[in-house]
């Protein structure tokens, strides 16, 4: 088996214990568990993305205290099992993100770190289309945005994201921050790789 295949094996062997081990349908089919056990079990295994967006409409990059260059791409943009390859200056991350039930806007998160190597082989075999982007990190009272400047045919394009403990915690709002868009499939970056 050569690199590439062999690597693509690993990813969709690891894919589908995630989608049939940690998932619902598999922690099901062990009532001994009792509710407290399944609980356990999500803990342990995943955390959770609490995270709203804006499109921005002021000045931003004098206020950012770190400049990162990132490109993704996806193995697979399913809304119910989003995995996703990120290189991020020297660090990859492969990343699987799913619905988490009875939220509002918050999503099951698996993070994996890779091998930069591995990372390069895996972006040959991914879907169609890549999100290159720059992410200026703001500061902004007791939070940090990360405000995404993307390029390409996405060129002009640019969100702020920020992440939260709680779909109920309070922020206040810089000057620069504009509509926000939350939830809008549009502006996911697994549907900016689709033409």
């Amino acid at each position: 088996m050569n690199s590439i295949n062999h690597i693509k094996f690993k990813v969709l062997l690891d894919y589908y214990l995630i989608n049939y081990i940690f998932f619902d349908q598999t922690i099901n089919k062990f009532p001994s568990l009792g509710e407290s056990g399944k609980e356990y079990l999500y803990r342990k295994t995943m955390g959770k993305e609490i995270e709203r967006k804006f499109l921005v409409n002021g000045e931003f990059k004098h206020l950012a205290i770190r400049k990162l260059e990132i490109k993704q791409s996806y193995l697979s943009v399913d809304p119910y099992r989003v995995v996703r390859l990120r290189i991020c200056d020297a660090k990859s991350v492969l990343t699987i993100k799913a619905p988490s039930e009875n939220a509002k806007f918050a999503r099951c998160e698996w993070e994996y770190e890779i091998p930069s190597a591995e990372a390069e082989e895996i972006m040959k075999i991914c879907l169609p289309g890549r999100i290159q982007k720059t992410r200026y990190i703001v500061p902004y009272m007791d939070h940090k945005f990360e405000v995404d400047l993307f390029h390409d045919r996405h060129e002009g394009l640019i969100i702020a994201e920020l992440e939260l403990t709680d779909e109920e915690e309070l922020f206040d709002r810089p000057d620069w921050l504009g509509e926000e868009v939350t939830g809008r499939p549009e502006y996911y970056n697994s549907n900016l790789i689709k033409e």
